[in-house]
């Protein structure tokens, strides 16, 4: 079986890569191996078509693939809420009261977490093409590990003014003192949190035809969530395996902030902002409902969780 995630060097996916790593999908009988599949876009129509089997990444990404929503189901959050930061250059006179002024800046954001924050700023009042607000892919990107790592070097080097990214990005931005936080979306308190959040998913036809296999799947990943809560220090033995030394030595404390949003349960309250988001941002022209979205079932193992 073939798990894919768009972002290697991250917290976002983490209890996905985990549960691999750490042997709990090889507990449940499986025999499973993830790969980086950049941007979350194309790896939702990889998933689609069939060339990998589950895929970790941000809630809205089976959009990219059939904006009909098509026979894509969620099988639990990784955690909860959207999940990127805005970070800009250390001088850069803006906060998250004055966001509304942000202008003449080049931001970095990947394909598919982009429009998470084109929505946020022009909720906030942001005129992106008059206040000068560039919001693309950073250059040399593809085929990296991280995005968000790559991005801090980007912002580091004066090649960007801003990125929004996951949390090891911004972490390396702020340790290196090249980057401050002014989103923190996940922790923002506004509706803004509920677009999207990231998502273990697979397809109508594997829920369907393999269903002891999808539901172990998701076991294996519920049970990273939980021992990754219970002790954040074994995602330094992942960490220490994948990643670089530095993201490896910040992997703990990462799991350790956003251990309270580990949590499976998809909410009929994010599923109608990741509704809303959709049709808000052209993604869809439907009124999609929990059950177009969330696979049958998976409420139950949440709740076995």
């Amino acid at each position: 079986m073939r798990l894919a995630v768009p972002d290697l060097v991250s917290n976002s996916y983490f209890p996905a890569i985990a549960a691999v790593e750490l042997g709990y999908l090889r507990d449940e009988g499986l025999d499973v191996e993830w790969e980086l599949l950049f941007p979350v876009t194309d790896a939702a129509i990889a998933l689609r078509e069939g060339r990998i089997d589950y895929l970790a990444g941000c809630a809205h990404a089976p959009l990219y693939a059939d904006s009909t929503w098509g026979e894509q189901k969620l099988l639990a959050a990784l955690a909860q809420n959207m999940y990127w930061f805005l970070v800009v250059r250390p001088d850069l006179d803006i906060t998250r009261e004055t966001l509304a002024k942000l202008h003449d800046v080049r931001i970095g954001a990947a394909p598919g977490p982009d429009l998470g924050l084109r929505r946020l700023l022009e909720a906030e009042g942001v005129d992106l093409t008059g206040a000068g607000v560039t919001i693309a892919p950073v250059a040399g990107v593809a085929g990296d590990v991280s995005f968000g790592v790559t991005a801090a070097r980007a912002l580091e080097e004066g090649r960007i003014d801003a990125f929004w990214a996951n949390g090891m990005g911004t972490e390396v931005a702020v340790q290196r003192g090249v980057g401050k936080v002014v989103v923190d979306a996940r922790r923002d308190g506004s509706a803004h949190s509920l677009y999207t959040f990231p998502a273990l998913m697979t397809t109508d036809r594997t829920a369907a035809e393999r269903p002891d296999e999808a539901a172990a799947v998701t076991r294996g990943v519920l049970r990273a969530q939980r021992e990754l809560r219970r002790d954040p220090s074994l995602a330094t033995k992942v960490g220490t395996a994948l990643f670089p030394e530095m993201e490896a030595g910040l992997i703990a404390g990462l799991i350790e902030r956003d251990g309270p949003f580990y949590q499976p349960a998809i909410s009929p309250e994010a599923v109608a902002g990741l509704a809303g988001f959709a049709r808000a941002t052209g993604l869809t022209d439907r009124e999609l409902t929990y059950d177009d979205i969330v696979a049958a079932g998976a409420r139950d193992l949440w709740q076995a969780s």
